[in-house]
């Protein structure tokens, strides 16, 4: 069963965004907190969304996303910021539905794009979404700017008097 996240699943989504950090061998990167997470998606202007993917009444999986928005196509699309399944509940379609959860809401909105990053090492999950017919956007490589690169060249902005 795939449901919409509620103010009540906070704690177990930030247990299960713990879980895919240490998977993805980033477990110290993962510092959001409860607040955090509870502000951004339930708050008075949510940033973010989130399905729970549930059997037997427990969360066992969940998708946090985000509308973005495409310059080309005049319409917004799905960004997939995290996907995961509890190791004891994969194979059981449980990340599947999640992502025909989303599908779904692309489709009803409009929404011509939903996309999502995956690690290059990760094969199972690469190999599951070729299976859904997903393609790697290869010619795209994602750039990051944090930290102090980050603050550096918000040093040199001109907006607000930077």
């Amino acid at each position: 069963m795939i449901r919409e996240a509620t103010p009540g699943d906070v704690p177990v989504l930030l247990a299960m965004i713990g879980e895919l950090a240490a998977y993805e061998r980033a477990a110290e990167s993962a510092r959001a907190t409860e607040p955090q997470l509870k502000e951004a998606l339930f708050g008075p202007q949510p940033a973010a969304f989130a399905l729970i993917a549930e059997a037997d009444d427990a969360p066992v999986g969940f998708a946090l996303w985000f509308r973005n928005f495409s310059t080309w196509t005049g319409t917004h699309g799905v960004y997939l910021e995290d996907l995961y399944v509890r190791p004891e509940a994969r194979g059981g379609g449980h990340g599947k539905a999640l992502l025909a959860a989303l599908a779904e809401i692309c489709v009803d909105r409009g929404y011509e794009r939903f996309e999502w990053s995956v690690l290059d090492w990760n094969e199972p999950a690469i190999g599951f979404y070729r299976s859904i017919g997903a393609r790697p956007m290869d010619e795209w490589t994602v750039f990051r700017l944090t930290g102090e690169a980050l603050h550096n060249l918000a040093g040199a902005s001109c907006v607000n008097g930077g």
